[in-house]
């Protein structure tokens, strides 16, 4: 019988990583002689990986980046942020908890991010988080990123599980419709990065802490061998 499979957006899900982001983003603006972005304006910035990120930043500054250049500040923006992963992200309150009770209750987790999976891979290492996942997927491990549900099935199949009996948890739109293309129930945390509240997205269900995933999981997952 597989084991039910527990798939965790990262950014804004599991761990709180703006604070780093968004310096890196800032890094590079004022580089360019462009106005910084203050925290409070993450959420609408943050959720489909660094290239957007970069040219939404750009669009806020009123310049558009495309092309070589935004290639060239990609570049840049990774090498800083890679340099910088961890100085302030950590993870959200009753994070550890929690996936502690759901590997104890026999469920397998994984990891499915829109960002890069060696990002994903270095910043779970530093926050010594790796060990609890059974795989870590990144926005170009497969050939398209979430909201594609190509990456979610990706880490449940290399997690050794079936959709059938797997649940999503994310916190923006990007989350929920890759869920749904893949078939499975989303759960949707509430202090994520989204510039639309979740509540107004459509998930099965919403929690603001961690300590209520459990019960909230519990309501809309199928057994295993369903």
């Amino acid at each position: 019988m597989s084991r039910p499979v527990l798939i965790f957006d990262l950014d804004g899900t599991l761990v709180d990583t703006a604070p780093d982001l968004l310096n890196s983003l800032n890094v590079i603006l004022q580089e360019e002689g462009l106005a910084t972005i203050p925290l409070e304006g993450v959420n609408r910035l943050v959720g489909q990986g660094a290239r957007v990120m970069l040219q939404k930043g750009f669009k806020e500054a009123g310049q558009t980046l495309e092309g070589e250049h935004l290639e060239k500040l990609f570049a840049r923006y990774l090498e800083h942020y890679s340099a910088n992963i961890a100085v302030e992200s950590r993870p959200f309150p009753g994070v550890e908890t929690a996936l502690d009770r759901f590997a104890d209750a026999g469920w397998t987790l994984a990891v499915c991010t829109n960002k890069l999976e060696g990002l994903a891979r270095d910043l779970l290492g530093q926050l010594d988080m790796t060990r609890r996942f059974a795989s870590i997927v990144g926005g170009d491990t497969f050939e398209k990123p979430k909201p594609d549900a190509l990456p979610i099935l990706g880490a449940i199949e290399r997690s050794g599980g079936v959709a059938s009996a797997s649940v999503m948890v994310g916190d923006s739109i990007t989350d929920i419709n890759a869920a749904r293309a893949a078939a499975i129930p989303v759960v949707a945390v509430d202090f994520g990065y989204t510039p639309v509240p979740v509540t107004e997205l459509g998930p099965d269900r919403v929690i603001s802490h961690f300590d209520t995933l459990w019960q909230a999981v519990e309501e809309i997952a199928k057994p295993a061998n369903a």
